[in-house]
């Protein structure tokens, strides 16, 4: 029996998406323990229990397989946050759930986290590295701009221009404030991958208070 394909002759089997799923998966896990540098393709095929062969039918090279496990963890990252903000009763509200939505998914996902940061990341050492003080000091882009991925600060100041335009939040300057909310996201999330013991609902309620300090309408 042909195994059945998805859509149309030449997409994958559904044997094949399921070992490709396979092999995804089993990147994500080693990227989040061990580092990108030290993921190859022979310890992703021993984690996957298929021969290197087999991982190079399915990705012609090791940066093809950690894009593709990259992709896959944004895409889902986006579909979380998307998914919150349709539920969101306003302008206001939708900011908010914003944040609430970048921490949550980082919270309950930390293995796709650490793709994140070492895929995009320069961290001074990535998971290798217990904390800020050992990986140098905090963290930069490995290229700037690249963690901007799926227009993600251009999301966020479409919702606060939303809010300013039906007039629940105050004038500022758009994109400033749209780095200052992502920037301080990231900030506490860095510090949390390093120091797990970190409150990070507290975390995320200060985040709040913040971000309606630099948006809301002032007396």
């Amino acid at each position: 029996m042909t195994p059945r394909r998805g859509d149309g002759p030449d997409a994958p089997t559904f044997t094949e998406r399921a070992r490709r799923q396979q092999l995804i998966d089993a990147t994500i896990d080693l990227i989040s323990t061990r580092g990108h540098p030290a993921t190859s393709l022979s310890a992703i095929a021993e984690r996957a229990g298929v021969s290197k062969a087999a991982v190079l039918y399915h990705f012609s090279s090791k940066d093809n397989l950690t894009r593709a496990a990259l992709e896959q963890v944004m895409e889902q990252f986006g579909a979380y946050v998307t998914e919150r903000l349709a539920r969101a009763d306003g302008p206001r509200e939708a900011v908010i759930a914003y944040v609430r939505a970048m921490i949550g998914y980082q919270q309950a996902n930390r293995r796709q986290v650490r793709v994140i940061t070492e895929m995009l990341l320069d961290d001074g050492g990535g998971t290798s590295r217990s904390s800020e003080a050992e990986s140098g000091g905090g963290t930069r882009l490995k290229t700037p701009g690249s963690h901007d991925t799926h227009g993600r600060w251009q999301a966020l100041a479409e919702l606060l221009t939303a809010g300013q335009k039906a007039g629940v939040l105050r004038e500022f300057d758009v994109q400033t404030i749209a780095l200052a909310i992502g920037g301080s996201i990231d900030g506490v999330i860095a510090h949390w991958l390093a120091h797990p013991e970190l409150d990070l609902d507290a975390a995320a309620a200060e985040l709040e208070e913040f971000t309606l300090n630099a948006i809301e309408r002032r007396a």
